[in-house]
């Protein structure tokens, strides 16, 4: 009998969140919004276009290359990525960063043009009437900006998603004139943003269907995009939601990268569409993605950290880690990865690690000794349980064997 059979599921009883019944893609946004984080180091071109391949390699649709018309080594970085796609055939597709102005949407179409591939201009603007109060500006003025900056980018030959920044804070008649404007000047993507993390899910979820309602309003082919932030902690919870919504495409960033507290997690996400049955994608390199962001950005996963931090899968306290050894003995590592994990660790190219420590019992140091091929004699599991009871915390790999 398969081990998920043993798990009565709650999850599935009442479902807020209904299998999206479509396909669901992603747009990795670590290498332009990420980025924006005060705590990253902007990386060496040779670490992004690795970066590249693993969300490549991961199955992620688009990916965010930069904002081109920042100029200088940024925008030949941009265009080194753009060539890396069509030089290596990747399935990935490109888009770029823009201002609703001309000044930015022309180095894409230029980069585009050179590349030899299509990009995606991505051009933004405030939406919310604080951004307005604050900057002084008047919807007219945005909305003349809107309808210049994409007519402009259609003639250049590009693909167009308009993205109101702080929608989640906007009121309805300025969402509906902004995407409307854009949608009638040829944009075929919007997104709406959860700019500073203030949506719940009831909030995305309304958002996201709001404008969706705008879309078929206008008759045309228009994907969705939903756009989050971390300020208060849900970012993973208000993608879904905003697929549930109706948006066709949702944004993250490795590890969670970005401004302020930094953007919906790429990895989280994909962790919970996989286990949801929403995407069937390869995520066994996932692993492999979050260290090369961490190693590339001068950042530091942390140590509890969901699925990828270095605790996520260990456990030292006797009663639990007695659980999973029995599952081990019966050779069974679906058992041994659910019967005290929510997440299968073997999915995700993890495995369960048992540790020794003060709340660990002497099966612990039995298959500590075990699993690394030694002997676990009465007289060395005892010394070695002795001193893990008058520890401080988990014995080293170095303390145990200098015990043994």
């Amino acid at each position: 009998m398969p081990a998920s059979d043993l798990i009565y599921d709650w999850n599935r009883v009442e479902p807020t969140y209904q299998t999206p019944g479509r396909r669901i893609s992603l747009d990795d946004e670590t290498l332009r919004d990420g980025l924006q984080s005060p705590s990253v180091c902007e990386p060496a071109v040779e670490k992004k276009v690795e970066l590249l391949h693993l969300m490549n390699d991961l199955g992620i649709e688009t990916a965010d290359i930069g904002l081109p018309g920042a100029g200088g080594t940024h925008a030949e970085g941009v265009e080194r990525l753009a060539r890396e796609i069509v030089e290596q055939k990747l399935q990935i597709r490109p888009n770029c960063a823009a201002r609703t102005h001309q000044n930015d949407i022309r180095p894409i179409a230029e980069i585009s043009q050179r590349a030899g591939i299509p990009i995606e201009a991505c051009t933004f603007l405030g939406s919310s009437f604080i951004r307005f109060f604050a900057e002084g500006w008047t919807l007219d003025k945005l909305l003349q900006l809107t309808e210049e900056a994409v007519t402009f980018a259609v003639s250049e030959g590009l693909p167009v998603m308009f993205v109101t920044e702080d929608t989640t804070r906007a009121d309805p008649d300025t969402i509906r004139a902004l995407y409307t404007t854009a949608i009638r000047a040829g944009a075929r993507a919007v997104c709406v943003c959860d700019t500073v993390g203030h949506a719940t899910p009831d909030g995305a979820r309304a958002v996201v269907r709001f404008v969706k309602r705008i879309i078929e309003e206008q008759g045309e082919q228009v994907r969705l995009d939903w756009h989050g932030h971390q300020d208060r902690g849900l970012g993973v919870i208000n993608s879904l939601a905003a697929i549930e919504g109706g948006a066709d495409q949702v944004h993250g960033s490795a590890l969670g990268v970005g401004e302020r507290v930094g953007n919906t997690p790429m990895d989280q996400l994909l962790v919970n569409l996989k286990l949801l049955g929403w995407i069937d994608k390869d995520l066994s390199s996932l692993r492999d993605y979050c260290e090369k962001a961490a190693e590339s950005c001068g950042w530091t996963i942390p140590l509890n950290y969901p699925v990828f931090g270095r605790d996520a899968f260990r456990t030292a306290t006797g009663v639990h880690a007695a659980a999973v050894i029995k599952s081990f003995r019966k050779g069974d590592t679906e058992l041994a990865d659910l019967i005290y994990s929510g997440v299968p660790a073997g999915l995700f190219g993890m495995r369960q690690q048992i540790e020794v420590g003060p709340m660990s019992g002497k099966s612990n140091v039995v298959y500590w000794l075990e699993s690394r091929g030694l002997d676990a004699t009465d007289e060395r599991v005892q010394r070695i349980y002795d001193r893990a009871k008058s520890a401080r915390g988990v014995l080293s790999e170095e303390e145990v064997m200098a015990l043994v």
